[in-house]
């Protein structure tokens, strides 16, 4: 059987491997990673202390290597709160760590009880576990998150359950208290639990740091960051896929084009930051007054395109006007915008890029009718209506 003092050493190798896995994300400026590894760099001191301490610790050696304990727990907590977005640490449970130290240094130095600190330490190392599983399980929003909670809440569970037994059996008197470096059969398999499970956390947290590195590429390569629109790409790959979709339903299917009016003067007149703005702004318009279900891309510089599921042509354009005149009423910092938008509808056999080049070419109708409009495809070539060249 292991000895404690080679579990300890275990306990070391592991939190310094996670510090070096959990550093190596840091520059990713993934939220909550940086208070992971130092939560972890503590722990590794922590045990280093313990196993310099011996199974006499001097009472200064057992308060300075119990707040290091709670420090990193905070941290931990603190770091899982942080990654999925949560409130900051309440003033409570602040309250709550700084009395379970104030009661460790006065069972160490005042009033001298190796079962109160027992207690109070194994509660406290449980409560943090039991918090990390609980917030890890709450907090995955998706499948992959998911995944990697789980597996860190049954490693929290595990260490959590060591500690809850340890409490337990000193409460009952079932079992002595003894330090945690004092070779008892009992001692090492609670150790070897609570040991086991800190690397398994480890390993879930950085399965979760990677889910959010992957999904964060995966909305770059598919979302403009400046207007939050799709990237051309994914948006002709999704509005493809409606296309099909809508073939085989029956469902209308309905698409407008979009260009800024006179975006070219803004950049020139006023510069290419406030055109950038001026991007940002519409995109925020457009995507607050879509429909669920509609697409928004932006399909280059200045040109945006939306596909209406469900949608006639009709309805369609009374949806784009809408938009035109919502920009309208909302200048950024002053700086008044239109666009002129072109809409057609997406018949059965059509291909998206057919329709697209008809949306375009109401659009440039729209254009050369004074901008700031909407033209439907079927208004091109309605007599006396001259189409453009």
């Amino acid at each position: 059987m292991l000895s404690p003092l080679a579990l300890f050493g275990i306990l070391i190798v592991s939190c310094t491997m996670s510090v070096a896995i959990l550093g190596s994300l840091r520059r990713t400026a993934v939220p909550g990673v940086g208070r992971w590894c130092l939560s972890y760099a503590l722990l590794a001191v922590a045990s280093t202390g313990v196993l310099f301490a011996g199974d006499r610790p001097r009472p200064f050696a057992i308060v300075a290597i119990s707040f290091m304990t709670i420090a990193a727990i905070a941290l931990l907590l603190q770091g899982t709160r942080q990654f999925f977005g949560m409130k900051p640490m309440p003033h409570a449970e602040l309250a709550a760590f700084g009395a379970i130290f104030a009661a460790l240094a006065y069972f160490t130095f005042v009033a001298p009880n190796v079962e109160a600190r027992i207690v109070c330490l194994s509660g406290f190392l449980a409560y943090g576990r039991i918090a990390v599983a609980t917030m890890a399980l709450r907090g995955a929003p998706h499948e992959g998150a998911r995944y990697a909670a789980r597996f860190i809440a049954v490693a929290a569970w595990l260490g959590a359950s060591s500690h809850i037994a340890r409490v337990v059996a000193v409460l009952s008197g079932s079992v002595p208290p003894v330090a945690f470096v004092q070779p008892s059969p009992w001692n090492v398999v609670l150790l070897g639990l609570a040991i086991v499970s800190l690397p398994g956390m480890s390993i879930g947290m950085v399965m979760l740091a990677h889910d959010r590195l992957v999904r964060r590429m995966e909305r770059l390569a598919t979302v403009d960051e400046l207007t939050g629109a799709l990237t051309r790409r994914a948006f002709m790959e999704k509005a493809g896929a409606l296309v099909g979709d809508a073939r085989g339903t029956g469902k209308a299917l309905s698409l407008a084009i979009l260009d800024i009016d006179n975006f070219k003067a803004i950049n020139d007149s006023l510069g290419h930051a406030v055109g950038d703005r001026t991007l940002t702004h519409i995109g925020s318009v457009v995507l607050g007054q879509l429909r669920a279900g509609d697409l928004f891309g932006r399909l280059g510089g200045e040109e945006f395109a939306i596909v209406f599921a469900d949608c006639r042509k009709s309805d369609a354009a009374g949806l784009t006007n809408a938009l035109r005149l919502a920009l309208e009423r909302r200048p950024d910092d002053g700086v008044r915008c239109t666009f002129s938008a072109g809409v057609e509808r997406i018949a059965p056999g059509d291909t998206l890029e057919d329709a697209m080049a008809r949306a375009d070419t109401a659009l440039y109708m729209a254009k050369a009718m004074g901008r700031n409009r909407v033209v439907m495809a079927s208004e091109v070539n309605a007599p006396g209506v001259a189409t453009p060249r």
